[in-house]
């Protein structure tokens, strides 16, 4: 079989990028060093109208780092960021890397049983987080109920704008939190001004672990996915060389509304800008009207999205009052992108819509439709530079690698993962023989495109967040009325998909929807808690062996609305 045969999206590549390019194994910083010395005076980051420049950011990141020595940080360690899109979310994740230790990407939605689990799990003994009550309220509790020892705490008005940082402490003060622990606490002000002195740590970036990124991977179990500094810096690349277009490093400018401990936003904003030195115009969390105002007053180029948002923005009853001509690349992931969104928003625009895919274990872009070059709606494009895509039938082979013939979409690349933390077996399950298996199904075209047609996995998407119906369950479980419960995702053309809860009581008890929710309300997080909640009084459908049948109850609501 030849080349072509076996890669056919290589004669379909765009032109000027090759798929064999070369891909140097380098420290993650690297990038952050590199960017620093040639656009040091560049601005790096705007927030809320603060900004800091690229030499700015690098300089605080390596007195960061030098602050974290003090503090034990060595190869081995773990440390977590709890924190919003800021400027110190960027500092954080660099500094640590820096001084060889892992870092560990924390969600500030997380229930406190989701903190303390991925705390001992991942072995994680500081975290660096804001002085917010959303924050403080919920991390400081780990200080007593895990292995969490200390805090590095960045102080959030330090990051705003003169008047706002002194209004914010006059009108929402209330929302700053008051800190306990001074003994526990160390203050990113206090270490930057120290200014220690920093010893470089030596990096082996194809072994040396950058990040544990937690994710459900193929059982919904979370599992900290093992990214090395090679993985985080091939996919930066790969994406610089697939999305960067004709804009000059140095002179883009990037649109942050998606989290940055999310990693679509770690790698196709955060990463991605600091390798271009692209500003980055973020917002500590996404809010539609504010998201409008910011493009319409920053002229961002460039704006990855969930299709939820560029849904939201294609529906908002002013849209029409601010100029949204600036963006020129908008990248979709988390969902799938339905035809009608794209083709709306780049109608409203003027820009491109590329829809790509990924997951975690891959750092995560796999696949994405070219910026400049064929832009196939429902594909999910072809595979980025040096990444092979493979579709499995039953078993390996590689001889059926095209055609309509459905399988599994399987991944080899410099981004794939070098497993899961302490899970040796999930490993082996899903790395098999050098291939990620990533339990989608999907078909490639004559091209090499992929399209994704379906889900092997149970796992729901919503507003590009992964949500497990395992977890959910099991909360809903521990109410004392309930005596059967299937939880599954259902399409929603606002959120991707939505959760939903179908709930036998127990024949002796009572519960509505409000004392539901109530009990679930610290065990679950907001993206998590079923948006629909509907009790039968009749047992739920189950499979011949008796098991709880997801599939027979979600084709039940299906049909009813057809």
């Amino acid at each position: 079989m030849t080349e072509s045969e076996q890669k056919p999206w290589i004669s379909t590549y765009p032109e000027g990028i090759r798929w064999d390019a070369d891909i140097q194994a380098r420290p993650v910083f690297d990038m952050l060093d590199v960017t620093a010395a040639q656009h040091g005076d560049r601005p790096a980051f705007n927030f809320l109208g603060f900004q800091h420049t690229w030499a700015e950011i690098n300089d605080l990141s390596i007195k960061l780092a030098a602050g974290l020595q003090q503090l034990g940080a060595e190869k081995g360690k773990k440390i977590g960021i709890f924190l919003p899109n800021s400027p110190y979310f960027v500092i954080a994740y660099y500094a640590i890397m820096r001084t060889g230790a892992t870092a560990v990407n924390y969600n500030p939605l997380y229930a406190e049983s989701e903190l303390a689990n991925q705390i001992e799990d991942s072995e994680t003994d500081i975290i660096i987080t804001a002085d917010l009550k959303v924050l403080y309220d919920k991390i400081h509790k780990m200080l007593h109920d895990t292995r969490l020892n200390h805090l590095v705490m960045c102080k959030f008005t330090d990051i705003l704008k003169p008047p706002k940082n002194i209004l914010f402490e006059l009108f929402k003060g209330k929302e700053l939190a008051q800190i306990e622990h001074p003994k526990r606490v160390t203050w990113f002000h206090d270490i930057v001004e120290a200014d220690h002195a920093f010893t470089p740590a030596v990096i082996d970036p194809v072994n040396d672990i950058a990040l544990l990124q937690y994710t459900g991977g193929t059982t919904g179990i979370p599992k900290g996915a093992m990214l090395t500094h090679q993985n985080i810096v091939a996919n930066t690349e790969q994406s610089a060389m697939w999305l960067g277009g004709d804009m000059p490093a140095g002179q883009g400018r990037m649109l942050g509304v998606l989290p940055f401990f999310h990693v679509f936003a770690m790698t196709a904003v955060m990463n991605f800008s600091v390798r271009l030195g692209f500003e980055i115009v973020a917002l500590p969390r996404f809010e539609l009207d504010q998201t409008l105002k910011l493009i319409h007053k920053t002229k961002p180029h460039y704006f990855p999205a969930v299709p939820a948002i560029y849904n939201g923005i294609n529906n908002h009853k002013k849209v029409h009052k601010y100029d949204l001509t600036s963006l020129r690349y908008c990248i979709s992931g988390g969902a799938a992108l339905p035809v009608e969104v794209k083709k709306s928003f780049e109608d409203k625009t003027g820009c491109v819509v590329v829809e790509g895919y990924g997951l975690t274990e891959s750092s995560p872009v796999v696949c994405c439709n070219p910026a400049v070059g064929e832009n196939k709606p429902g594909s999910i494009g072809l595979p980025l530079p040096q990444t092979e895509v493979y579709i499995a039938h039953e078993v390996y082979d590689d001889k059926d690698l095209t055609g309509d013939e459905r399988g599994e979409l399987c991944v080899r690349g410099p981004q794939v993962m070098k497993g899961y933390w302490n899970r040796a077996d999930a490993t082996a399950e899903t790395i098999r023989d050098g291939w990620l298996h990533t339990g989608d199904v999907a078909v490639m075209d004559e091209d090499g495109y992929v399209y994704i047609v379906d889900r092997i996995k149970d796992m729901i998407i919503t507003n590009g967040y992964n949500v497990y119906p395992r977890n959910i369950e099991e909360a809903i479980y521990l109410h004392p009325s309930v005596e059967e419960c299937i939880v599954a995702g259902l399409p929603d053309t606002q959120r991707g998909e939505i959760v939903k809860a179908w709930i036998k009581i127990k024949d002796d008890r009572t519960l509505t929807i409000e004392d539901l929710k109530e009990f679930l309300k610290d065990k679950l997080s907001p993206m998590e808690m079923p948006k629909r909640i509907e009790f039968r009084d009749q047992p739920l459908p189950k499979t011949m062996i008796g098991k709880l049948s997801r599939k027979d109850i979600v084709a039940e609501e299906l049909e009813g609305k057809s």
